[in-house]
């Protein structure tokens, strides 16, 4: 097993011309859920299903990060949407500790995720975005921007989070490298 990530795409997500159909804000938001899945598989790439699941050091997992990312774009997505969490969405949060999942069943789960999430935010894009929403039990006040926003300034703390553990997974394998 190769511990050399891929190469990076020469461009990054936001400087690649794409989606120019969606306003400004919505367009960041798609292209830091790209640059995530980018990163995601550069990596992970050649750690083991395992290793996905290991605590290193007492961190989470690779494999909770990666359930993590997906459940939570779809919870904030549901709260710009105006909504509160379903049942389905509870459970599923309770979950995200837990399950014995390939990495690559984990990784298709986030790009499932990202991908549908690109159409509810494609929708929202063009939302007022001062339009007040509530978050949780509590409502806590936010509004259309301050939930898109946070789909990819939360996306991107659980990316950083998930390669710095594969990254110890990794060093971890020889242990020589870590003095």
């Amino acid at each position: 097993m190769s511990t050399t990530p891929a190469p990076a795409p020469s461009v990054e997500p936001w400087l690649s011309g794409t989606h120019t159909d969606v306003p400004a804000v919505g367009r960041a938001v798609l292209h830091a859920l790209e640059l995530a899945v980018i990163d995601l598989t550069k990596w992970t790439a050649g750690l083991s299903d395992a290793e996905a699941h290991a605590n290193p050091l007492g961190l989470p997992s690779v494999a909770f990060h990666l359930r993590h990312l997906a459940g939570s774009t779809d919870r904030i997505l549901g709260y710009a949407e105006g909504n509160q969490l379903t049942a389905a969405q509870l459970d599923r949060l309770k979950a995200e500790q837990t399950g014995s999942e390939s990495l690559a069943e984990l990784l298709a789960g986030v790009e499932a995720s990202f991908a549908e999430a690109a159409q509810r935010i494609t929708q929202l894009a063009s939302a007022d975005f001062n339009t007040p929403r509530a978050v949780g039990r509590k409502h806590l006040p936010t509004s259309i921007g301050g939930a898109l926003i946070h789909v990819a300034d939360h996306t991107q703390r659980h990316l950083g989070q998930a390669v710095t553990t594969a990254k110890i997974l990794m060093a971890l394998r020889n242990p020589e490298s870590l003095r």
